[in-house]
Formats: structure tokens, sequence, C-alpha cells
């Protein structure tokens, strides 16, 4: 069974950092190139935003523009295990993050999971 399981968020004031987790299991997480989209709040669904995106290899990354700079995603195949370190977080980061398969350039290439469970939420407030 594929598994993800999220962690790291939390709530921080502007200008704070975070460092999320995704955990995976179930597939070969070293074949893949990996992504971390959101979910930013008042979507009736699962409305996403890409955010970044890793190579297989991790040798190559890309960012959506809202987060260049701020954020570094960050692969360890050994423990199948993709990060997201985001700094200088504004309110605008506000979101529930996931991880996914593929989505290395953008949500077009992102391959959709079978169930997206809870992810984990992060709160950019003063």
């Amino acid at each position: 069974e594929v598994q993800f399981v999220e962690s790291g968020g939390g709530m921080v004031q502007p200008g704070g950092s975070l460092r999320l987790s995704c955990e995976t299991s179930g597939f070969l997480f070293s074949g893949w190139d990996m992504c971390w989209v959101r979910v930013p709040p008042g979507n009736p669904g699962l409305v996403f935003e890409w955010v970044a995106g890793i190579k297989i290899g991790g040798n190559a990354t890309h960012y959506a523009d809202s987060v260049k700079g701020r954020f570094s995603i960050s692969r360890d195949d050994a423990k199948k295990t993709v990060y997201l370190q985001m700094n200088s977080l504004n309110p605008e980061d506000t979101a529930l993050y996931y991880c996914a398969r593929g989505g290395l350039d953008g949500l077009q290439t992102m391959w959709p999971r079978g169930s997206w469970g809870q992810g984990t939420q992060v709160t950019v407030s003063s």
C-alpha cells in the first residue's frame, strides 16, 4: 500500500521557519520525482497549489515563484522521505501541505494519490 505521512506543520509568526517531512512507503521512492503541494484555506475541495519539486537523485529542484528563495526541497532516499524547509514565512503560506509523487515542475506532472489524508497544517499568523 502506497502511503505518505506528512509532519512538521504548526503555527508560526510571520518571518518564522518550519521544516516539513513526508515519510513514504509502498513504492520505490528513489525512482520517483517528488513534490510538495498545498491547499490554501477557504477551498471547498482539494484545489492544489504546486509548491516545489525535486528530481530523482535530488540534483534538480524547481519552485513556485511565490516561494522561490524562501523554501527548499530536499530528499533522503535511504529514509524514503522528502522535506520542505520553509523560511521567511508569511500569512499567504498558510495552507494544508501534502507531498506527492511526480510534480517536478508543476501540477501537470503530479501523480494523483489514492487518498490525500490529513496532510500537515501550516498557519502563519501574528
